[in-house]
């Protein structure tokens, strides 16, 4: 769930790097690629001294020493995330919105204010996911998509066969860069940064909303109060040559550089989905805990409503759950979860810094939370199913942490 955000870069690989923190689950999609592509940032990170994996084709700083500490820093103060390596989609045209309305499950009738943003999946005629993106109504003629990076490819295939009937223009954006502050104190540092004449309006601005605006030395940003760790923040995106001195403000104002792997773990304590790992094109919304983004009451068609339709009224066959592991160890992809109803799986999977505990997002036959247990090397370990988020605030949510 982009940045989201819920935005998130993701990819379909289920391999991790050894350099990965013991006892940690990582991002996915840290395997070899042809070619290995670096944003612009690439040589400030390794300036400051960062771990830098392959991330879904993308050399990306998975820690800059202490993924824990990153982790911490984010719940606690204020840190920073390269994430250009996502992707920005401007789609122009009298018949935007109508083609929106027509390729996404969440409806973009709800945007009528300029800036504001929607977080929705889109469907294959199936019903399975493709991506899951947040949407930005710019004007009437004019809403930017942020897509995720490894799934730019058929992204930008799909959109732009569908919105060639609708004569939209798919402009990918790739002379922007994309950094994410989050934590408690991201705001304010941000906006601190800010010309004065625009930091009112960034001050006031919304969740879920995004403005232009500029920095006190004139850089143009395009500043979303969104995010993928649950705490507040901005995703900004910004030309690519204004990108490292920006960094660089925010390093010298107190703002914290932190990895892909801090992001892991912040963004599964917050019951955000991961693209690839969570869901994928043979999952549907209801299969992913993902209903809440489904607009089904408007009379509205749009790709793969058919097959929602169908799964609301008869019940999906398979439901994603949150999980705790109270034992010592860690809940990886893949491990096989045993129920009361059947056989599921873990898909996210990791040890949360916050709860001191191994959390997962888990698929299991429809209705089946009692008796659950993880196959881990032959031996079943207990689980709990909880609701998530697990974390909000920085505190634990109500359950999670047992009686």
């Amino acid at each position: 769930m982009p940045t989201h955000r819920p935005c998130v870069a993701s990819a379909p690989a289920r391999g991790f790097p050894q350099a990965w923190p013991a006892g940690d689950n990582g991002p996915l999609s840290l395997g070899p690629a042809l070619m290995t592509q670096k944003t612009i940032l690439n040589d400030t990170h390794r300036a400051l001294g960062a771990k830098m994996v392959d991330f879904g084709g993308w050399d990306m700083p998975i820690h800059y020493g202490s993924q824990i500490d990153e982790h911490h820093q984010v719940r606690r103060d204020a840190g920073m995330f390269d994430v250009s390596h996502m992707t920005v989609v401007d789609l122009h045209g009298a018949r935007v919105r109508e083609f929106l309305r027509y390729l996404l499950a969440n409806s973009v009738d709800k945007l009528k204010v300029s800036g504001k943003a929607l977080y929705t999946c889109m469907l294959n005629p199936q019903g399975g996911v493709i991506d899951d993106l947040i949407v930005y109504f710019m004007q009437e003629e004019f809403f930017r998509l942020v897509v995720n990076a490894a799934t730019r490819d058929k992204d930008l295939q799909w959109i732009g066969e569908q919105a060639a009937r609708f004569e939209v223009r798919v402009e990918e954006r790739a002379d922007f860069a994309m950094i994410a502050v989050q934590g408690p104190n991201a705001r304010s540092k941000v906006i601190d940064l800010l010309d004065p004449a625009d930091a009112s309006a960034a001050s006031k601005l919304g969740r879920f909303a995004a403005l232009q605006t500029r920095t006190r030395d004139g850089v143009a940003l395009f500043l979303a109060r969104t995010g993928y760790t649950g705490e507040d923040g901005f995703e900004i995106v910004l030309p690519q040559a204004d990108a490292v001195a920006f960094w660089n403000a925010l390093l010298a104002h107190g703002v914290a550089p932190a990895g892909l792997g801090a992001r892991d773990t912040l963004r599964l304590e917050a019951g955000m989905n991961l693209y690839g790992q969570d869901m994928d094109d043979d999952v549907t919304p209801y299969e992913a805990a993902l209903a809440w983004t489904i607009t089904l009451d408007e009379g509205r068609d749009f790709i793969g409503r058919s097959v929602l339709e169908s799964q609301k009224a008869q019940g999906a066959a398979r439901q994603m759950i949150g999980v705790v592991m109270d034992e010592k160890g860690v809940l990886r992809h893949g491990q096989k979860v045993l129920s009361a109803g059947g056989e599921g799986e873990i898909l996210s999977g990791t040890f949360s810094p916050t709860l001191g505990k191994a959390i997962a997002f888990a698929r299991v036959p429809a209705g089946s939370i009692d008796d659950l247990r993880v196959d881990i090397r032959g031996k079943q370990v207990p689980l709990r199913a909880v609701k998530f988020p697990f974390v909000r605030d920085g505190q634990a949510q109500p359950g999670v942490l047992g009686a």
